[in-house]
């Protein structure tokens, strides 16, 4: 008889963010009279950029046209959107990428969890804790995580890198070594940011240990100090030991065209392997790229329209992160990220647990966000809430919020 992935079994409950929507709903439904305000999960509200719309029309009038009908994509992705990443995203910071180390896809988070397709079973991940669980929970589906010990809520053959207050959010280099090992910043969930100092210093790690770093560059788009690199690749040596993951679904507004890429370069190379190929191999054989619409959708992101108007919707929900940020510490929270994140990240009142916050929240204000813990152990005392919803329902949402005492 046939045999189940057994690893799926060992995952716990449902995903986060499924969770969170279920008792959104049970709550919705039990009290059909209030008014429900999310600023939980992360998903954007802005419409598409008028750029964006104009270039989806153009392409789908092209689609009804025998002429400039296309069929599949290239593996690699079309090379008019390659090129436009490659030197507005990189070159234009002093980075060199060449259009064969892009890969389009259907968004960072697709991509964040099939990349372990090119690793080894055996090797052991390093992640932030508290962390995006897509890092985790797709490996742990593919057997490398070991066992879950419930009693601690982390797996056995994981090295978690805490990122608390103390450090800024931005881990310690692990003392036991890592083969793979998972940095997002600016963060999901902290948002907190690494300056280049901080990231050197793990390029020089996975340089030394002959580890790899997954970047999950997804919010660089809404980094506003100065300070802060926008790729990994602009630290020294990192295209010898890094892969770069984005997505348009922040900076653009994607997340319901589906819209990403990849970045390994030809340096990075494992036991004179080429990673670059290794990826190229398993796009051409498991995926059939991102639609053609949606490809001219993201070249338009880079046009001078484009670029105004994305980065116009970027500040639209950074003013709502200050909102947030600056009506929290009025109230006496205590709170963090909102400035290079649209994340604000907060420690939960009167010592209560981020599920019981989540609980106390959604009865007393009516409004969502999302339990630390759900992100990780060292979540645990802290809470999310995101920056994406609407101007209106955040001003509501936090005037309610302060109500509470």
């Amino acid at each position: 008889m046939f045999k189940i992935n057994e690893n799926y079994l060992k995952l716990p409950g449902s995903y986060l963010f499924s969770t969170v929507g279920r008792k959104a709903r049970e709550y919705k439904a039990a009290h059909p009279d209030k008014n429900v305000i999310s600023l939980g999960i992360g998903d954007v509200t802005q419409p598409l950029a008028p750029a964006v719309i104009q270039a989806m029309h153009a392409a789908v009038d092209e689609m009804g046209q025998a002429a400039t009908f296309r069929g599949y994509a290239p593996d690699l992705g079309y090379e008019f959107l390659r090129s436009e990443i490659a030197n507005k995203d990189y070159k234009a910071r002093g980075v060199e990428i060449a259009l064969d180390e892009i890969f389009i896809s259907d968004g960072a988070k697709s991509d964040c969890g099939n990349i372990g397709d090119i690793f080894s079973e055996d090797n052991r991940i390093a992640v932030c804790d508290p962390v995006y669980p897509v890092y985790v929970d797709t490996n742990a589906m593919s057997g490398r995580c070991g066992d879950y010990i419930k009693e601690s809520e982390r797996w056995s053959n994981v090295t978690y890198m805490p990122c608390v207050a103390e450090n800024n959010f931005v881990p310690a280099l692990p003392e036991e070594a890592a083969d793979v090992i998972y940095l997002c910043y600016p963060n999901n969930p902290t948002g907190a940011a690494a300056t280049k100092e901080q990231l050197q210093k793990w390029v020089d790690y996975a340089l030394a240990h002959q580890s790899i770093i997954v970047f999950d560059a997804a919010y660089e788009a809404y980094i506003h100090e100065d300070n802060i690199p926008h790729s990994i690749y602009e630290c020294e040596g990192a295209k010898k030991c890094a892969i770069e993951i984005r997505s348009f679904s922040k900076n653009a507004g994607f997340t319901g065209t589906r819209l990403g890429f990849t970045v390994i370069p030809k340096e990075l190379t494992a036991g004179g392997v080429s990673l670059n190929s290794l990826w190229a191999r398993r796009c051409g054989t498991k995926f059939n790229g991102a639609p053609y619409i949606i490809q001219r959708a993201g070249e338009a992101v880079y046009s001078e329209a484009g670029r105004a108007q994305t980065r116009a919707q970027i500040e639209y929900y950074m003013n709502n992160a200050k909102v947030i940020r600056e009506s929290l510490t009025s109230a006496g929270y205590e709170v963090f990220g909102g400035v290079n994140a649209p994340y604000i990240w907060l420690r939960t009142p009167k010592g209560m647990t981020s599920w019981d916050f989540f609980d106390y929240l959604l009865a007393n204000a009516q409004v969502v966000g999302t339990p630390g813990s759900g992100f990780g152990p060292s979540g645990e005392g802290y809470f999310r809430l995101t920056a994406f919803g609407s101007y209106e329902n955040t001003v509501e949402a936090l005037d309610r919020i302060k109500k509470m005492g």
